[in-house]
């Protein structure tokens, strides 16, 4: 098959998230298949950006093409980003019969955090005869700002996000949806469920096969520093946004100031300035917050603490299901997990590598973590090691590849 994918925040092991695209095109390329990934040249999640001027760069990653449009930089969710959102949309408009022509995709697939893309995508699926359109679901739109981010469901952006999310449901020929629990929603808004298809996230065994990178030495430096004071560590990798309640865990380390227990975070995002500055500020002395580290990195980050965090704010949209891609590391890693969440599913609760306790509740997230350490290092080990088993039998990519395969073929 040749199959094109648009992502606008697609990334690379090099160049930071977002991971999923390149995992999925890895293994459909392993399988035969030819892989057009499109993304925009800028990305607020990405670690590095492509080098891209004011015209379109081709590249190759590990056997798939990428095309990287132009698109200006941003800070933030405002104005800047929405503007990013246009120029990428409206270059792919542009270029769409040239992809269909030269590319000829049998399968056109629509998967940008936003819903906006699905107009191109089936722009390009009708100039490629025979070509399915595929809508992949990564967070509900507009479903998600409205509740995260308090937009009104008024708002021009978000009304347009409602358009785009009803036409997907109507006229794709696929949905793909990492959520679990989004059959009602999904057909509440038109959606036919036996063409719905679930795909969470996952791993790719082989990035935990090679021998891991060895980790910064500022981060060894911060762990050391923790176990030399005698302290359980505990450790969080990843996004540091408003939806990952790391205020919450800065908060129940308040409550553990004089317990055992250290924390070591390391990531980036727009949160990170202000978390930083209140630890300085409230003199948090057992955290420790870091920059990111590179992807080869985690493996060994996960295996140098003794227990993972991830945490989520309390909204109503959770109730259609979490799919972090975190968590796929923390429990491939092994690492036993307290997670803070209320939502309709948990990965934790499933495979028992972990506790999970309330969201937003920093006396809940010190108490698990008191739970965590006062429990025995052989019974902690037990919990990681069916963290692991779990993935390895549920979220592994060469499987999740297929599955999506099967449901576009």
């Amino acid at each position: 098959m040749n199959i094109l994918l648009i992502n606008h925040y697609a990334g690379s092991p090099a160049l930071g998230m977002e991971y999923r695209p390149y995992y999925l095109a890895r293994e459909w390329v392993r399988a035969g298949h030819a892989v057009q990934i499109v993304a925009a040249s800028y990305s607020h999640v990405r670690s590095r950006q492509p080098e891209v001027v004011d015209q379109p760069v081709n590249e190759m990653i590990d056997g798939i093409a990428y095309r990287w449009l132009p698109t200006p930089r941003y800070a933030g969710n405002g104005a800047g980003r929405a503007w990013n959102i246009a120029r990428f949309l409206a270059r792919l408009w542009r270029e769409a019969p040239m992809l269909a022509a030269r590319f000829k995709p049998d399968a056109a697939i629509a998967s940008s955090t936003y819903p906006l893309d699905i107009w191109v995508a089936r722009r390009i699926a009708r100039l490629a005869p025979g070509a399915k359109l595929v809508y992949e679901v990564h967070d509900l739109w507009p479903l998600s700002p409205i509740e995260l981010a308090g937009m009104s469901p008024r708002h021009p952006f978000i009304r347009l996000c409602q358009r785009a999310e009803d036409a997907a449901y109507r006229d794709a020929d696929v949905v793909v949806s990492m959520l679990p629990k989004v059959q009602e929603h999904m057909a509440a808004h038109g959606l036919d469920p036996r063409r719905l298809v679930i795909v969470p996230n996952g791993i790719a065994p082989d990035d935990w096969e090679r021998l891991p990178e060895p980790l910064r030495e500022d981060v060894v430096s911060a762990i050391s520093a923790h176990r030399a004071a005698g302290r359980l560590v505990v450790g969080y990798a990843g996004s540091m946004g408003l939806p990952n309640a790391l205020d919450t865990l800065l908060d129940a380390a308040k409550l553990l100031r004089d317990r055992p227990i250290g924390f070591v975070l390391v990531g980036d995002g727009h949160e990170r300035a202000r978390l930083a500055g209140r630890i300085a500020q409230e003199t948090i002395g057992t955290v420790t917050c870091l920059p990111p580290i590179p992807k080869a990195q985690i493996p060994s980050f996960l295996g140098a603490i003794d227990v993972a965090y991830i945490g989520w704010q309390r909204v109503p949209i959770y109730r259609f299901g979490i799919a972090p891609n975190k968590l796929m590391d923390y429990m491939m890693a092994g690492c036993p997990v307290l997670h803070s969440v209320e939502a309709g599913n948990d990965p934790v609760a499933e495979a028992g590598c972990g506790f999970t306790v309330a969201p937003e509740s920093a006396q809940a997230v010190a108490e698990g973590l008191q739970r965590l350490a006062a429990t025995p290092t052989m019974q902690r080990r037990a919990m990681g090691e069916r963290g692991k088993a779990y993935v390895v039998a549920h979220h592994t990519y060469p499987v999740l590849a297929q599955r999506f395969l099967d449901a576009i073929a």
